[in-house]
C-alpha cells in the first residue's frame, strides 16, 4: 500500500436496509486537502445474500471493523459481484494523526 494510503483489509459487518452481513472488505482512504475531507473507499467480497437485497443498486449502508464504524454508500457492483463501498469523514479503520505514525 501506498505510503499515503491508509486502510484495512478483513472481516466487517455490513448493515443494509437494517440487516447485517459479515462480509469481508478491502478499504482503503485518504485526506482530500482540496475539500479538507477524509475520503474512504473499498469493496466488499462476493456475497450473494447481499447481492439479493441490494439488487445492484445503491443503498445507504454501515460498515464495522475491529477498529471503528462507519456510514457510507454502498454502490453498483462490479462485474465479480463486489460492491463498491464508499464514504466520506471518519472511516471504519484505524488511520494515523499524527506525522510520526
Amino acid at each position: 500500500m501506498p505510503a499515503d494510503d491508509e486502510g484495512y483489509t478483513g472481516p466487517a459487518t455490513l448493515v443494509v436496509a437494517g440487516q447485517e452481513f459479515d462480509v469481508e472488505v478491502d478499504l482503503r482512504g485518504h485526506f482530500q486537502p482540496i475539500d479538507g475531507y477524509y475520503r474512504w473507499y473499498g469493496r466488499i467480497a462476493r456475497d450473494e445474500r447481499l447481492h439479493e437485497l441490494a439488487g445492484g443498486r445503491k443503498q445507504p449502508a454501515e460498515i464495522r471493523t475491529p477498529d471503528g464504524f462507519a456510514s457510507g454508500e454502498l454502490s453498483d457492483p462490479d462485474p465479480w459481484g463486489r460492491y463498491r463501498l464508499l464514504g466520506v469523514s471518519t472511516p471504519p479503520f484505524a488511520v494515523a494523526t499524527a506525522l510520526a505514525e
